[in-house]
């Protein structure tokens, strides 16, 4: 069976005009923020539900029936199976695509390939999927790379320094050269700014010392200036309303 992991309903959407016959799991978590905690599995997911809640007002219910089971998949699939994660090159989508490695590495599955916006220029790097018509997403997937076993297990490895918040261990693992992988370097060096040095919160503050109040407005010009962290409205929204912001 050919899986297809997609990151968020609105690339979902696009996905099904390909008519490719497999089955989809698409990916709701936003794993780059709220707490992480959780010794075990189950753990993990009652730590999350407890947040989506509470960030998105998404009772427990809904969160174990479009989030939880839809990752749960991923531990089910065995040898005869093939399963395409489609994740774009920001920090959201990494810390995604990285704990879905981490759920793979559990599972039989032998046969897991990356499917990324390959046509992005640097220009207009981190717009990911967005935007792409029906041609370009098959050419995304036409140059997809397969993870080879010590791709998985880099993924296993840097969602956990991501989940412990082991910087060290993140710096360590974003010097590893993989096709798998492209921009780790810069996306794990965001990731350290953001937690050493408030990178997200300070550029916030910058743009809104130049005399920019209207949000659409910060939103637009932060996206362009820290569109490696691959942060929605919602994420933004929070940093400017969070104590460290004050």
């Amino acid at each position: 069976m050919q899986i297809h992991l997609l990151t968020g309903d609105s690339l979902a959407e696009k996905f099904f005009k390909l008519d490719v016959s497999c089955e989809i799991i698409v990916s709701r978590e936003c794993l780059i923020e709220g707490s992480l905690e959780g010794a075990t599995l189950a753990e993990f997911w009652q730590t999350r539900a407890r947040f989506i809640e509470s960030a998105y007002g998404a009772d427990e219910n809904s969160f174990n029936q479009n989030v939880k089971t839809e990752y749960q998949k991923l531990l089910a699939l065995g040898p005869q199976d093939e399963a395409n994660l489609w994740f774009e090159y920001d920090l959201f989508c990494q810390v995604n695509m990285w704990f879905a490695l981490y759920l793979l590495s559990q599972s039989k599955i032998k046969d897991v390939y990356r499917v990324a916006p390959t046509m992005r220029t640097q220009n207009d790097l981190w717009k990911g999927f967005g935007n792409l018509d029906e041609q370009q997403l098959r050419e995304c997937l036409a140059h997809k790379i397969k993870f080879q076993k010590d791709d998985i297990t880099l993924g296993k490895n840097l969602w956990q320094a991501y989940k412990n918040d082991n910087l060290i261990e993140l710096k360590r693992l974003s010097e590893v050269e993989s096709n798998c992988f492209p921009y780790l370097k810069e996306v794990c060096k965001a990731q350290i700014e953001r937690k050493q040095e408030r990178r997200p919160e300070n550029s916030l503050k910058e743009i809104a010392a130049n005399g920019v109040t209207d949000f659409h407005e910060l939103f637009a010009r932060f996206s362009e200036k820290e569109g490696i962290y691959g942060f929605g409205d919602s994420q933004v929204k929070r940093i400017l309303n969070s104590a460290a912001f004050s």
